[in-house]
């Protein structure tokens, strides 16, 4: 089946650049990038695994597996999108930020 084959296919490139990622966190470009194809990839996957689903195919031999595998290739998408140099991208404040703040406040009073 094409939504299996494809998949795989998909899962592999995604796990070849989780274990690329601390060469390509060298350069936030690249790390940032990279993190954006996982996501796109892991995704697709997880699509991909749902439509696998309900065709009724299996992978590795079971029926079973294409849901829970879904699962964790969205999780994976999520996963993917944190941050090891712990730069903030999103801009949001991070809980190293918020006790900084909170301690300068408490110093104030």
């Amino acid at each position: 089946m094409l939504a299996e084959s494809l998949s795989m296919v998909l899962c592999g490139f995604s796990l070849l650049l989780w274990m690329l990622i601390a060469t390509l966190s060298r350069s936030d470009l690249a790390e940032s990038r990279a993190q954006w194809a996982m996501l796109i990839l892991s995704l697709t996957t997880a699509a991909c695994l749902l439509l696998l689903e309900y065709q009724g195919g299996s992978i590795w031999g079971s029926t079973y597996l294409p849901k829970p595998l879904a699962l964790l290739c969205i999780g994976f998408a999520f996963m993917a999108r944190l941050n090891i140099k712990g730069k903030n991208i999103s801009q949001g404040m991070n809980p190293h930020q918020i006790m900084k703040e909170n301690k300068l406040a408490l110093e104030e009073e």
